[in-house]
């Protein structure tokens, strides 16, 4: 049996690389042997996958933001469809990656109606849609919806999909993180020292708008504390000398490191963060963090405008609950001052930590139990058996 899979960017291929362990698990138990094919990343060869574009670094978030990536993200899509053509899979699995996505699923709807298309982790349309038109189209080519929100499925339900709500996979992904003594001495860090994860940059666009806010503050806390070490873990290793430019511009006492992450998270004490993936995998292992989100000037100006108001949070733990338990600096609130009187806060306020760890708890009961990317991967499979279209 052959799975077509599609994703991008740097979560797309973790989130990627997580459902093909478990499609591969299942696959055994049941007896079937599978071909996965795929766009995604390096973390998805290593889980097994033929990738035919490496999209994890494609991707951006904005408008004006994007427009790099508009040749580089038709030649993939192009490149995905023209293999679908005349290599049509058994099954179709989309990730994320909301534009190329909906041009491959609309394509198979039109040209290959009779091959299901499952949808996991759907675009964010329950978080900030303008209109119902993506949401309909989706509706439109996908077979079964595998959401990971619980807003998510309601959202998709309502509109019409036939939605199965599976828990978030980082449940998962997270069991194995090791505990922060034995993650402290694996990196060498003494039990009184005081370590800070930064985590600046997944895409791009971020090196330019967020690194020198979170680098500007993370100096502004060096002074402040003179003990403290900051971790950066690399989302990509393309990124490795820029920061080791910034580390070096901005005075830091810091360490790069790759294929680290879990481990810097299980042993910090605190995290400086951009929005995204990485903010529930922090909260997971109860790291207090500050999320830090800046785009292009006209790109926020347009959003505002357009959307006045309706996203109601941009990280993913408050979205969970739909209530602020992490600090967003967004924007124009994203300067280095704000930053590290934030970071300061959580860090020498014992009772305010104590609320974050609280909230995190919370939150964490709103993911679903253990066992998500083999749910997951169960659905998917009986899809293969039942020909569901």
């Amino acid at each position: 049996m052959r799975i077509f899979i599609s994703t991008g960017e740097v979560s797309g291929d973790l989130q990627g690389s997580l459902l093909i362990a478990a499609l591969q698990r299942q696959a055994v138990a049941a007896g079937i042997e599978l071909e996965i094919v795929a766009l995604g990343g390096d973390k998805m060869a290593v889980a097994g996958a033929k990738i035919l574009g490496n999209t994890s670094g494609i991707g951006s978030m904005g408008i004006l933001e994007s427009l790099p990536y508009v040749l580089p993200t038709l030649r993939v899509q192009r490149q995905a469809i023209a293999y679908l053509k005349q290599h049509p899979p058994d099954l179709v699995v989309l990730i994320d990656y909301m534009g190329p996505n909906i041009g491959i699923g609309s394509y198979m709807q039109k040209h290959l109606p009779n091959v299901p298309v499952a949808y996991y982790i759907a675009p964010q349309e329950w978080v900030w849609s303008m209109s119902l038109q993506n949401t309909s189209r989706i509706v439109g080519f996908t077979d079964k919806l595998l959401a990971i929100f619980p807003e998510e499925a309601r959202y998709f339900s309502r509109n019409g999909a036939n939605v199965t709500w599976v828990g978030h996979p980082l449940i998962d992904r997270m069991q194995d993180a090791p505990s922060r003594e034995i993650a402290r001495a694996e990196l060498g860090i003494d039990a009184e020292q005081i370590a800070i994860a930064l985590l600046p940059a997944s895409r791009s666009q971020e090196l330019k708008y967020l690194l020198p806010v979170i680098f500007q503050a993370a100096q502004n806390i060096q002074t402040k504390l003179p003990t403290a070490h900051f971790w950066i873990p690399l989302s990509l290793e393309v990124y490795r000398k820029p920061i080791e430019e910034a580390v070096k511009h901005y005075g830091l006492r810091a360490t790069i490191l790759s294929g680290k992450q879990k481990e810097v998270f299980a042993a910090a004490d605190f995290a400086i963060t951009k929005s995204g993936t990485v903010n529930l995998e922090l909260a997971l292992l109860n790291v207090p963090q500050v999320v830090v989100y800046r785009l292009h000037p006209v790109t926020a100006w347009i959003a505002r405008t357009i959307l006045r108001g309706s996203i109601p949070f941009a990280s993913p733990p408050n979205l969970v609950v739909m209530k602020p338990i992490v600090p967003e600096l967004l924007q124009e609130q994203a300067t280095p001052e704000n930053i590290t009187q934030a970071a300061m806060e959580l860090l020498l306020n014992p009772q305010k930590r104590e609320q974050t760890l609280a909230d995190y708890q919370q939150m964490r009961q709103c993911l679903g139990e253990l066992g998500v990317c083999d749910r997951a991967a169960q659905e998917i499979l009986q899809m293969l058996g039942s020909g569901e279209c």
